[in-house]
């Protein structure tokens, strides 16, 4: 690891809990909060999957409706667009996990920046309503190229508009598509394995892999 300068987290999951929806899924359909969480965001990684291959890019707020709404149906739950609307706002405000914070701190003498699918202006607002936004040289979002992860010119973007190699930088997602997509592009690469889960087969592996963003400073910081 000598040699990064770089390192460029993903958003969703890795720094910002999408399980945050829970709390407010909950209050507006009671007992049926975690399923909505699940479904959701199981259903909003397909359709920027589908959406690429078909070449029928909607940005990241338009797709995570759509899966919103087709997760309330599947569950047989009755919304009009205002239950709806309230739900996707979720979106804006997810919570950082609790590791993030002092993580990023600890790891400033980095550049540091983040690469998501995220529409530009859902990135603005979780990461400052996170208190981030000092934090980051650059916040980017894949709507720039109208395609989703892991599309190689997506972490190509990162090259771009920070100006370093491919081997100044370490690429950090908790999501193991997102991981192998960075890895295969030639990035290095740290999975955060948050839900200690199984690495997709991919014929890519990361180069760490952690279970909390402590243990990755641990490593950068102090070598161990």
């Amino acid at each position: 690891m000598h040699t990064i300068k770089t390192i460029v987290f993903d958003a969703y999951g890795t720094l910002f809990d999408v399980n945050s929806v829970i709390t407010m899924a909950e209050r507006l359909f009671p007992g049926e909060g975690k399923k909505i969480s699940e479904l959701w965001r199981r259903k909003q990684l397909e359709y920027t999957w589908l959406r690429s291959l078909m070449g029928r890019y909607e940005d990241f707020w338009k797709v995570t409706d759509d899966s919103l709404a087709y997760t309330l149906k599947t569950l047989n739950l009755q919304s009009d667009a205002g239950i709806r609307n309230i739900l996707l706002n979720e979106y804006l405000f997810l919570k950082p996990f609790p590791d993030v914070p002092a993580a990023l701190n600890q790891l400033r003498h980095y550049t540091l920046a983040i690469l998501s699918n995220g529409a530009p202006h859902m990135l603005y607002s979780v990461v400052n309503h996170a208190g981030l936004n000092h934090i980051f040289t650059a916040v980017i979002s894949v709507d720039v190229l109208k395609i989703y992860k892991p599309f190689p010119g997506v972490y190509q973007l990162a090259l771009a508009n920070l100006t370093v190699r491919k081997e100044e930088v370490l690429f950090i997602s908790a999501n193991s598509f997102d991981a192998a997509g960075a890895k295969n592009f030639g990035f290095k690469v740290c999975w955060v394995n948050r839900i200690n889960t199984i690495f997709d087969e991919l014929d890519v592996t990361p180069d760490l892999v952690v279970g909390n963003l402590h243990q990755l400073t641990n490593i950068l910081v102090t070598g161990s």
